[in-house]
């Protein structure tokens, strides 16, 4: 399966469920529960406005985000957070395409 991510993506499933930019829980509940916010904020710095990112699977998907999370951590020298299969679950459930 191929998985998609833009900004313009993001904001339709947030439409879509008709959830607003500023409802952390919505989000939250949206993208996996608790941290839910913090991976959707992370696809939407992974992504770099008007351009488009296309995963040929899953693992490729999970391995972009959780690397970009790493990097970012690096520079903030902070611990990196671990996507849970909760929150990839949710990410592949919305990022899908239709084949």
């Amino acid at each position: 399966m191929k998985f998609i991510l833009s900004h313009q993506v993001l904001d339709e499933i947030l439409q879509k469920h008709r959830i607003k930019s500023n409802d952390l829980s919505g989000i939250d509940k949206l993208f996996g529960g608790a941290d839910g916010y913090y991976w959707y904020h992370t696809l939407r710095h992974l992504c770099p406005k008007k351009e488009v990112i296309v995963w040929n699977g899953l693992e490729a998907m999970r391995a972009a985000v959780q690397g970009h999370e790493d990097e970012t951590a690096a520079e903030d020298e902070v611990k990196p957070q671990q996507l849970k299969d909760g929150h990839l679950e949710a990410l592949a459930r919305h990022l899908g395409l239709p084949t």
